[in-house]
């Protein structure tokens, strides 16, 4: 696509530069304001020879853009470029020469010369070849500089696309290793209620097989995916933990990448429960026309000497890595930890 683009532009820079320095004698227009036919005559030739002279140097400019700049200054060097460059100007002050004698003569049919008038011609020949050969070196140059460049934006771009591709492809596996571990435990406690919490367990699979493939969902499918993982862990501890969940979204509501809010409101499960004394957790979600904001606060318990899982922690620097990628300029995570707290406060403002 961005080489698609930078082809067009370039083809329309192209016929814009060509068209203008054609039309320019013409646009110019010839002197009709004299009353002397002979100078009549010589405007109208010097009109008709600037645009042949032009025409004839489009291939001598391509011959340099095209050809001399890439394939001898770069392989053959300096040198070799400058002489092949200046034998290539020779040539084109002879074309100029007999372009100049053909015209004249038709123009002016009993004199041959041009005398006065193929001398300035000929220091026109050497400004103008002169002229198009540093534009033609300029633009190669700053061509292929502003190609180097859109090449290496879009190398980067992939790489970003790839690394957001795998973070995302993390997120499930991670996500399904401590739900399971949830029903595995429940299991031991509370057997019968393994059957509703793998009925709530399809609905979140559902969402994260046929949802997730879309860089971007409505919030208000985040929400119903976070309702119903917060509905399970309701189910999984009962009354022994205080879950609260407050949202507000507007009518119209905004979109996000999926499963970006759900590692914060893991976290805060997995470390929220345990050996805490009346354990809290409190999530709030408001969506505005201007900003994302979601807030999850857990309490914490004293700090115990035991042995982390691979997995603890991918969650959390999974999604600062993916919010670096996707709002790495448009958002704020602020995390407040203490000896019995611990906060997250994301925003993302909406472009």
């Amino acid at each position: 696509m961005i080489q698609k683009t930078f082809k067009l532009r370039n083809l329309l820079l192209h016929l814009f530069f060509w068209a203008f320095l054609i039309a320019l004698p013409i646009l110019l227009g010839p002197n009709t304001n004299s009353n002397n036919p002979e100078e009549i005559r010589r405007s109208y030739f010097w009109i008709f020879y600037m645009t042949s002279f032009t025409v004839i140097n489009i291939p001598f400019f391509y011959l340099n853009t095209e050809v001399l700049l890439p394939k001898l200054l770069r392989a053959k060097g300096v040198i070799i470029y400058l002489l092949t460059l200046i034998a290539a100007i020779v040539f084109m002050l002879y074309v100029h020469e007999e372009l100049f004698h053909w015209v004249y003569a038709h123009f002016f049919p009993g004199n041959h010369s041009g005398g006065g008038a193929r001398r300035g011609a000929l220091m026109r020949m050497i400004f103008q070849l002169l002229f198009y050969a540093a534009i033609g070196t300029s633009y190669r140059l700053i061509s292929d500089r502003m190609k180097e460049d859109e090449q290496v934006k879009e190398q980067e771009n992939e790489r970003l696309k790839s690394e957001l591709s795998f973070l995302r492809s993390q997120i499930s596996p991670h996500f399904m290793f401590n739900v399971l571990n949830s029903v595995v435990s429940l299991s031991r406690r509370k057997p019968e209620m393994v059957e509703p919490v793998v009925v709530k367990l399809s609905e979140l699979m559902r969402y994260m097989i046929y949802e997730t493939n879309d860089s971007i969902v409505p919030i208000s499918k985040e929400l119903t995916y976070l309702e119903s993982y917060i509905d399970l862990q309701k189910i999984r501890f009962g009354n022994d933990i205080d879950i609260q969940f407050k949202h507000q979204i507007g009518p119209q509501s905004s979109s996000i990448e999926p499963m970006l809010l759900i590692p914060f409101v893991e976290n805060a499960f997995k470390h929220g429960v345990g050996f805490i004394e009346n354990p809290t957790i409190e999530i709030e979600l408001t969506d505005t026309t201007k900003e994302l904001s979601f807030h999850v606060a857990n309490k914490k318990g004293a700090v115990i000497n035991e042995k982390k899982d691979e997995s603890s922690g991918i969650g959390l620097a999974n999604v600062k890595r993916r919010l670096e990628l996707l709002y790495p300029t448009n958002h704020a995570l602020t995390v407040t930890e203490s000896d019995s707290d611990f906060e997250i406060t994301l925003t993302i403002q909406h472009i």
